[in-house]
C-alpha cells in the first residue's frame, strides 16, 4: 500500500462516514431502530437519484484541501505564502455565499466550487454559519466565541494528509484552522490532535493505537499554556482507548464518552470505533453512526482513521460507487499526494494551473481536448490500481 492509497482511503473514508451517519444525525437510538431495524443503519440511505449525500462537514474538508494546494502553488511560483489557514478564509466565505445566495462566483475561489453539490445546504454547523455571516473570523489569540462544538474537526483532515515532518506545525495549523470558527481551546486542540493522528497513520504507517500514543505525547509540548485543556482531552482519549478493549457493548462504550456534540467527545468516539474495527471500515463507521448524537461526525472520524489505515483499495465498493462527488474527492486526494509539481521558471502544467491558479478547471476541462486526455489517463490508471 502506498501513500496515495492511504490518502485516498482517508478522504473517501471521511466522506463515506459522513454520508452514512447523516440520515441518523440527532435521531434517538429508538428512532434509528424503528427506521432501520435492530442493527441500525448499515448502508447508505440513498436520495432519489441513488446518491449518498455528504454534509457541510465534508464540503468544508474538501475546500481545506483545495486551499492548501492553492497556498502551496502560490508559494512555489511566487516565493511568498501567507500562513496556510489564512487562505481558508476566502474559500470558506465563498462557500458560505453559495449557501445563502446565487450571486457568489463558482469559479473564482476553488475549482471544486464549480460542482453544485459542494454548496448544497446539508446540515452546516450553526456556530460556523454565525461566524461566516459576521464575516469576522477568529484566531487562537482572539477567539470569536466560546464554542467547543465538533463542527470544526473534519475540515482539518487535509492538514494531516499534507504534512508529516513537524508535529508541532501540524498541531498549530489544524488548531488555527479550527479557531477560525470555534473559540474554545478544547475545540481547536482536539482538531490539532485529529490532524496529527491522520498524519501519523498516513505518513508513518502507524497502527491507530500507535498513532494515538504518539499524538498524546506531542500535545503537552505544543500547548504548554493549555495544560488543563490538554489533560481533559487526553483523559477523554485514554478513556476511549480503554473502552475499545473492554467488554462493554458498543452503545454502552459510546455512552460512556458522550454524544459527540463537542469536539473531544466526537474525536474520542471516532477513535473508540476505529480501534475496535481497525481493519473493517464498514464495522467502524456503522458502530460510530448508530447512536443518538452527532452521528455523521463520529462516523466520519472513524472512517477517516480506518480508511487511512487500510487504504482506498480495501474500502468496499458499496461505500465508494454511490458516494456523492466521489470522482472529485479522488482527484483532489491525488493532488494532495503529488502536491504542486510546478516551480518558478519551471515548465508549465496547464491542468494544475487551471485548478490552483485560475480555479476554472471544471469549465476548462469540458472545452479542452488536452484536459480530457489527462482525465482519461488518470481514470485508466485508477482502474488499474483498484
Amino acid at each position: 500500500m502506498d501513500k496515495r492509497d492511504r490518502i485516498r482511503g482517508a478522504m473517501i473514508g471521511c466522506a463515506a462516514g459522513d454520508a452514512l451517519g447523516y440520515p441518523v444525525k440527532a435521531l434517538s437510538e429508538a428512532a434509528i431502530v424503528e427506521r432501520y431495524g435492530l442493527r441500525g443503519i448499515t448502508d447508505y440511505d440513498l436520495d432519489e437519484n441513488g446518491t449518498a449525500r455528504i454534509t457541510a462537514d465534508t464540503q468544508l474538508m474538501l475546500l481545506s484541501a483545495n486551499g492548501i494546494l492553492f497556498a502551496h502553488t502560490r508559494g512555489a511560483l511566487r516565493g511568498i505564502m501567507a500562513p496556510v489557514y489564512q487562505y481558508f478564509d476566502a474559500f470558506y466565505m465563498n462557500w458560505y455565499r453559495l449557501q445563502t445566495t446565487e450571486r457568489a462566483s463558482r469559479s473564482r475561489v476553488g475549482w471544486i466550487n464549480a460542482y453544485p453539490s459542494l454548496s448544497a445546504q446539508r446540515a452546516p454547523s450553526p456556530t460556523s454559519m454565525r461566524v461566516f455571516s459576521s464575516d469576522k473570523f477568529g484566531s487562537m489569540d482572539e477567539p470569536v466565541n466560546d464554542s467547543k462544538g465538533s463542527g470544526c474537526l473534519l475540515r482539518t483532515v487535509p492538514v494531516g494528509l499534507s504534512y508529516s515532518d513537524d508535529p508541532a506545525y501540524i498541531l498549530d495549523l489544524a488548531a488555527n484552522t479550527a479557531a477560525l470558527t470555534h473559540g474554545h481551546k478544547l475545540a481547536w486542540i482536539s482538531s490539532g490532535a485529529f490532524a496529527l493522528l491522520v498524519s501519523h497513520i498516513v505518513h508513518e504507517e502507524l497502527s491507530i493505537a500507535e498513532a494515538v500514543n504518539k499524538t498524546l505525547k506531542a500535545l503537552d509540548k505544543s500547548f504548554p499554556d493549555s495544560s488543563t485543556v490538554v489533560y481533559e482531552l487526553s483523559r477523554t482519549i485514554r478513556s476511549a482507548v480503554s473502552l475499545a478493549s473492554s467488554a462493554s457493548s458498543d452503545l454502552d462504550a459510546i455512552h460512556a464518552l458522550g454524544k459527540g456534540w463537542v469536539a473531544d467527545e466526537a474525536l474520542a468516539i471516532g477513535i473508540l470505533c476505529a480501534l475496535r474495527h481497525e481493519n473493517d471500515i464498514a464495522g467502524a463507521m456503522t458502530f460510530a453512526a448508530n447512536h443518538g448524537g452527532d452521528s455523521n461526525n463520529t462516523a466520519a472520524i472513524a472512517g477517516t482513521l480506518v480508511g487511512a489505515r487500510i487504504g482506498f483499495n480495501a474500502i468496499p465498493d458499496r461505500f465508494v460507487d454511490r458516494l456523492e462527488l466521489v470522482d472529485v474527492i479522488l482527484e483532489l486526494a491525488d493532488d494532495v499526494t503529488t502536491d504542486c509539481p510546478m516551480y518558478d521558471w519551471g515548465p508549465s502544467n496547464p491542468v494544475w494551473e487551471h485548478k490552483y491558479i485560475y480555479s476554472d478547471y471544471a469549465y476548462w476541462r469540458r472545452r479542452t481536448p488536452e484536459a480530457k486526455e489527462d482525465k482519461d489517463d488518470k481514470e485508466g490508471e485508477a482502474k488499474q490500481t483498484n
